[in-house]
């Protein structure tokens, strides 16, 4: 990077803490700790819920999954507005009702102790987990940009978020999303303006659009029904409508953003907001992927987007291999920019027999350029058996280092660095209010000072924190980070949501029945991965139903009278 880029990314990265700092001012107790007081309005709130969910592996591994797989993962999106209504109608009423700190607080007043803490315990290992793989996301940069050690640039990146989010709390997390996004959607929109800018005079947006359906980038709908295919309509408006039903509804990282807004009504506004525009959003991002993938049809791709690999196997035995391997990649690549260009000259003529033959032609070489590709990975692994060698999440990255003019590279590595500060963040502060409020509070001390519960809710940012990193440190042959994330989520989120379900909609079952059902629902569940029965989205449901079915079981089997009445 230029000094214009660690200028600009300085500046961002300075403004945003400072503005964090600011606005963290007056913390007393947990109230403002952990819900900023209730006050937040529901614009900041909706950016906020937003700002949670759109971490770095956003913005670093979407492009490249759309580069690699075209766009069809935004299916995956498909089911979000639904819930959103959903949790509108039933979750939110309750919540606010009841006036909780945490979502599980509530499955003690309708089951029991062991119920709130299973479902906490849940929610911790697998937010905990998640948020070691959204530090590792950020890490990449720093260890690709710089030649850093991955580990101590998890070290690092993690320590800084840790002192970050201690020292501000929900307020800070949410008001500096907010100004986050802002940048984060300005930087977005320059990428996608510079990717068809950089394109060759006579290609602009629609025909790079052409040409990227042509190559089966713009797949966006996926009719075909088949359980194991991870995103189609079927899995992406069933699967992950209960995905979402589970993130947004049950899960603190989102629970305890929504929680801050000044009433009700406000909390509604910025969910319903939020299904409105993370489809839309979603979609934008990944058309950047699709459109990269057409840049680099042009202009050459390397062999390897994390091209430290492929340098490490030219200091190694394998060298004239990889050589011979380069040679190849560049002969076709010559080919492939005349075929790019013959398609994109017959996509203007109308004759539906050119058209198909350039894009027979294109996609013929393609398939090699990918075999040689994967001639190059299998080499990689021979020099290093340790290497990752899955670059989806180099793709969009290496594009901006190696094409964006100077300043504008440093505000997408900030962009990439908000994204990351703002998801990471309200995950630590999530942990950290799960573990006081469920577990420090109700079994270890209910009656400490407010000064004493917030010391003790900065210790377990600091816990959680370091738990986090350690899991980036083991964060490595992942493949793209933001189906990895996705995949961990829904191992849990299905039980935690069946748990929800039958404490709001079967009121005749007690908290034994429950317990014992949500175990084994989630044992079910890792089984029916284990087994590769169905793609990931559909364990969201699966898990769900088996809580439900397993507690329905039950209950005549186990129930007690001294066990709590619903509330």
């Amino acid at each position: 990077m230029s000094y214009a880029d660690w200028a600009v990314l300085g500046l961002t990265l300075t403004i945003i803490i400072l503005y964090g700092v600011w606005k963290s001012r007056g913390q007393q107790n947990l109230d403002s700790y952990f819900l900023g007081n209730r006050s937040v309005p529901w614009y900041i709130v909706l950016l906020s819920i937003m700002g949670t969910q759109a971490s770095a592996i956003t913005f670093i591994s979407a492009p490249g999954q759309a580069y690699t797989d075209g766009m069809r993962f935004v299916q995956y999106y498909f089911g979000l507005p639904i819930a959103m209504v959903v949790i509108s109608a039933v979750f939110v009423p309750i919540y606010h009702r009841l006036k909780v700190y945490t979502a599980y607080e509530y499955l003690e007043s309708r089951f029991d102790l062991k119920t709130r803490t299973l479902t906490s315990f849940l929610f911790l290992l697998q937010r905990a987990l998640s948020t070691g793989i959204s530090i590792y996301a950020p890490s990449i940069i720093l260890s690709s940009l710089l030649g850093w050690n991955i580990y101590y640039t998890n070290i690092f990146m993690g320590g800084l978020l840790i002192i970050y989010t201690m020292y501000g709390g929900t307020k800070a997390v949410s008001y500096t999303q907010s100004l986050q996004l802002g940048i984060i959607f300005l930087g977005m929109f320059l990428a996608g303006y510079m990717v068809v800018k950089l394109l060759p005079p006579e290609i602009g947006f629609s025909e790079a659009l052409h040409v990227s359906g042509k190559m089966g980038k713009l797949n966006v709908i996926v009719t075909d029904f088949d359980l194991k295919d991870r995103y189609n309509i079927w899995s992406g408006v069933i699967g992950g409508f209960f995905l979402a039903l589970s993130y947004f509804g049950t899960d603190q990282s989102q629970v305890g953003r929504y929680l801050t807004a000044r009433d009700l009504t406000e909390s509604r506004m910025s969910l319903l907001m939020n299904g409105l525009v993370k489809v839309p959003m979603q979609f934008l991002i990944m058309l950047i992927g699709a459109l990269v993938f057409v840049f680099y049809l042009y202009f050459k791709a390397p062999l390897n987007f994390n091209e430290g690999l492929i340098r490490q196997v030219h200091q190694s035995e394998y060298a004239p291999q990889m050589k011979v391997l380069e040679q190849r990649y560049d002969s076709l690549d010559i080919v492939k920019q005349g075929q790019v260009k013959a398609l994109a000259t017959a996509l203007n003529t109308d004759n539906e027999t050119v058209i198909r033959d350039a894009q027979a032609s294109l996609k013929a070489s393609e398939a090699v350029s990918d075999k040689i590709r994967g001639e190059a990975k299998d080499l990689i692994k021979k020099s290093n058996p340790a290497a990752d060698t899955n670059d989806t999440n180099y793709i969009f990255l290496h594009f901006v280092v190696n094409s964006l003019p100077k300043g504008l590279v440093g505000l997408l590595i900030a962009i990439i660095f908000l994204a990351s500060w703002g998801s990471i963040a309200a995950a630590l502060n999530s942990l950290a209010s799960t573990t006081m409020v469920d577990v420090y509070k109700r079994m270890y001390k209910p009656n400490a000072t407010d000064e004493q519960y917030l010391r003790a809710s900065k210790f377990w940012t600091l816990i959680w924190g370091v738990f986090s990193i350690a899991v980036a440190l083991f964060a490595t042959n992942l493949g793209s980070l933001i189906e990895a994330v996705n995949i961990l989520g829904s191992l849990f989120y299905g039980t935690i949501l069946g748990i929800f379900v039958v404490a709001f909609g079967m009121k005749w079952v007690r908290g034994h029945a429950v317990f014992w059902g949500a175990l084994a629902a989630e044992l079910g569940v890792i089984v029916i991965y284990k087994l590769d029965v169905v793609s990931f989205l559909w364990l969201n449901l699966i898990g769900c139903v088996l809580v439900m079915a397993f507690a329905a079981i039950l209950q005549p089997l186990m129930s007690k009278p001294t066990e709590n009445t619903p509330a």
